[in-house]
């Protein structure tokens, strides 16, 4: 009985979706084809016409879905404890620090292992 529920919530659901792709589309044909129409109508129409896929599928249950998702993430984010501007400068100014002794590192022993290779094994001079 379940799999049938969820079978039939699926259809619908990809029923409104298709829908509302429908809408977006019809309303960006009629953008073009009302040329002769002020842009003010037109715009109208075009933006009309996706207010009401949206809300088409902001009622759908995917589109409940999405807009509980949407809320919990923002509620989330809320959350985060952000740096401050001081604390933001100075772990850069320390990555910046970590790279420029890695960088005279590397150069050094990239020289040390050239040195090596040709003078000391080849005897390159």
């Amino acid at each position: 009985m379940s799999q049938q529920t969820v079978s039939h919530s699926e259809e619908k659901s990809s029923w409104v979706s298709g829908l509302a792709a429908l809408i977006v589309v019809a309303a960006l044909v009629l953008y073009y084809t009302l040329i002769d129409q002020s842009l003010l109508v037109r715009l109208a129409v075009l933006f009309g016409g996706i207010a009401a896929a949206v809300l088409i599928v902001a009622i759908s249950p995917d589109g409940r879905r999405f807009i509980a998702y949407a809320k919990d993430s923002w509620y989330e984010v809320k959350k985060v404890v952000w740096p401050t501007r001081k604390e933001t400068t100075q772990m850069t100014l320390v990555v910046f620090g970590f790279v420029l002794i890695m960088s005279l590192f590397l150069w050094i022993a990239d020289k040390l292992i050239e040195w090596l290779v040709f003078s000391v094994f080849l005897g390159w001079k």
